[in-house]
């Protein structure tokens, strides 16, 4: 996953956050709102049954305005117009705070207008809890100027209550701060994954630029040796000669296989494309291949059209996508190997075709043989070496190219891989843009990768 990518995902999971944040920010201040609201008016109605039910034992009228009187968040003021008998308003409050379900703690006073001051009443406990020691603040209720007859009422867990009535709502909230933890869990293991990645990529680029050197040598010992004097007539160290070229020159395409990987990872890819006859090309490649397929008792076919136009494409990368595809058919085969190239025109298209009868490849293993460093399991078949980067590399070839390319193969019956090259420009496509971008979500190109078109 390139940088590109990463803060994509980043940028737009934390803009989903910060939104879901907000909204559920304002979804719990909103219902405290309301049910605090709630439990104000509750409260109002049952000390309005509570004052009612004094004055018709009385017989005597409430005030017509101002009868409840909300001093602070949690202490209301109740004004009677009649003298208030402690043990008879605690009976009431009670009955009234049961009727509406006020499952709340409180203490009450009633005003001595003889003393003018606030003769503590009690406490009382109506919450579904054992009973528990009543709090040491008690008392010293405040008094209220113009009023005669009244009597105070102080909630003393009116914030428990109300987060009790939005537990929902905080639950919610704790769902979603249990997700965004696990979001920058995430995200912290995906960077970490990366810089592994990264020391991984640099120390593979860093060895095998470090081969380099020694091959060079090697190649040109060898070379030295090949054609020294003293040995033209050393048939023995002759072949060894040949033995140490042959292998030096594998595990120069092993390295430069892999260096072409890094540059495609590391925003170094560069096409350079020019005009290319796909026959021409084909005609040497095949040449040098058929050499291979004799030396082992095989066979090489190819069914060139004639008539191909021209395409624009990058030599060297194509060159190499054609030697990946025999190659591979050739480490796959059972035998002695039987190849089949194949180009033909169709409509606006050329299709490349490169067909093997080897040990094929069964059907739920299509989707992973594109991947890096994936290799297809050979059953008994235990000379097949690499790396698993052929096919990596031709995909991500094919796609800077804007060429599709498809396998078809079973198990025992064989592979053919076609590449589907467009001769003309097929402008934009919708179905063809979501695909390329869902598919790059997993296994994206560097963004920075640039083509180049020489005349």
């Amino acid at each position: 996953m390139n940088n590109n990518i990463i803060r994509r995902v980043i940028l737009l999971g934390a803009i989903a956050i910060i939104g879901i944040l907000v909204i559920q920010s304002y979804w719990v201040y909103n219902s405290w709102n309301l049910k605090e609201d709630e439990f104000h008016q509750t409260v109002k109605i049952a000390l309005i049954q509570a004052a009612k039910n004094l004055a018709e034992q009385d017989g005597v009228e409430l005030p017509n305005q101002d009868m409840i009187r909300r001093r602070s968040s949690n202490y209301y003021v109740v004004n009677t117009n009649n003298r208030i008998y402690s043990p008879v308003l605690e009976y009431y409050l009670i009955k009234a705070f049961e009727d509406h379900a006020l499952d709340v703690e409180f203490e009450y006073a009633i005003f001595d207008c003889s003393n003018d001051r606030m003769v503590y009443g009690g406490y009382c406990d109506l919450t579904d809890e054992k009973a528990t020691t009543p709090p040491k603040d008690l008392g010293k209720l405040p008094t209220m100027e113009g009023l005669t007859y009244y009597f105070g009422i102080k909630l003393l867990n009116r914030e428990s209550y109300l987060l009790g009535q939005v537990r929902l709502a905080l639950f919610f909230t704790g769902l979603l701060m249990l997700s965004i933890f696990f979001f920058a869990y995430a995200i912290w293991v995906i960077l970490a994954q990366k810089r592994l990645s990264e020391m991984q990529k640099d120390f593979i680029d860093n060895m095998t630029h470090e081969f380099k050197t020694p091959i060079s040598t090697i190649k040109i010992s060898a070379n030295v040796l090949k054609n020294a004097e003293e040995l033209q007539g050393n048939d023995r160290l002759q072949r060894y000669t040949h033995i140490l070229q042959e292998q030096n020159q594998r595990l120069n395409d092993q390295v430069e296989k892999v260096l072409n990987i890094a540059r495609v990872e590391r925003n170094t890819f560069e096409l350079k494309k020019e005009p290319i006859q796909l026959n021409e090309l084909l005609t040497g490649i095949i040449a040098s291949t058929s050499i291979k397929v004799q030396q082992q008792k095989g066979q090489l076919t190819s069914k060139l059209d004639n008539s191909l136009p021209t395409i624009q494409a990058d030599r060297h990368h194509l060159t190499n996508v054609l030697h990946n595809l025999l190659d591979n058919a050739m480490k796959y085969s059972k035998e002695a190997p039987k190849l089949e190239i194949t180009t033909k025109q169709e409509n606006e298209n050329i299709l490349l075709s490169v067909k093997d009868e080897g040990i094929g490849i069964d059907k739920s293993l299509h989707k992973k043989v594109f991947k890096k460093f994936y290799r297809v399991p050979t059953g008994n078949i235990h000379n097949v070496k690499g790396f698993g980067l052929g096919l990596f590399y031709i995909k991500h070839i094919c796609k800077v190219h804007g060429w599709n390319i498809h396998l078809e193969s079973d198990k025992g019956k064989g592979t053919e891989i076609t590449i589907t090259i467009p001769t003309k420009s097929t402008g934009f496509s919708v179905k063809k843009w979501w695909a390329n971008f869902f598919e790059n979500l997993t296994d994206p190109l560097p963004a920075t990768t640039s083509v180049k078109e020489y005349p």
